[in-house]
């Protein structure tokens, strides 16, 4: 799961989980609500883990829009559908990852890269970090 900032396409949150449990996505929004405080407005795809009503639970609690792509409409979430692309062909394919530990190093310092040295045609080849306003480093993976 990546939460990213459409405007900028940073990264700003992600876990890496090889179960597809409802607690797992609530969990995961709950911790990184700092990264989010700002946002108004949040799009899923329609998974039972952002169905849930533990997960809307939480954004209605803090007056966050849900948006939900349309069934089997992946261009309704083109920039994630995007960063996973990446992902995979720049990294996850490359590294074959052995262990869920390896993984979850490999994906840090996948996001890290592309955060803050990945330049982006679409941003005027800024990085996202860049374009987002800020070089802070984000929350690694829980």
């Amino acid at each position: 799961m990546a939460v990213i900032d459409w405007h900028s396409r940073q990264v700003l949150s992600w876990r890496l989980s090889n179960t597809w449990i409802r607690r797992f996505a609530s969990t995961r929004l709950k911790r990184l609500w700092s990264a989010m405080a700002h946002q108004a407005h949040l799009n899923t795809d329609q998974r039972s883990q952002f169905t849930s009503e533990v997960f809307t639970g939480v954004l209605k609690a803090h007056d966050i829009h849900i948006s939900m792509d349309g069934k089997d409409r992946v261009l309704d979430n083109i920039f994630v559908e995007r960063l996973w692309r990446s992902v995979k062909y720049e990294g996850v394919y490359l590294k074959q990852y052995q262990t869920m530990q390896a993984a979850r190093e490999g994906l840090s310092t996948y996001f890290e890269f592309y955060n803050h040295e990945r330049p982006h045609q679409s941003l005027n080849d800024k990085t996202p970090a860049e374009a987002h306003g800020t070089n802070v480093q984000w929350p690694q993976a829980a």
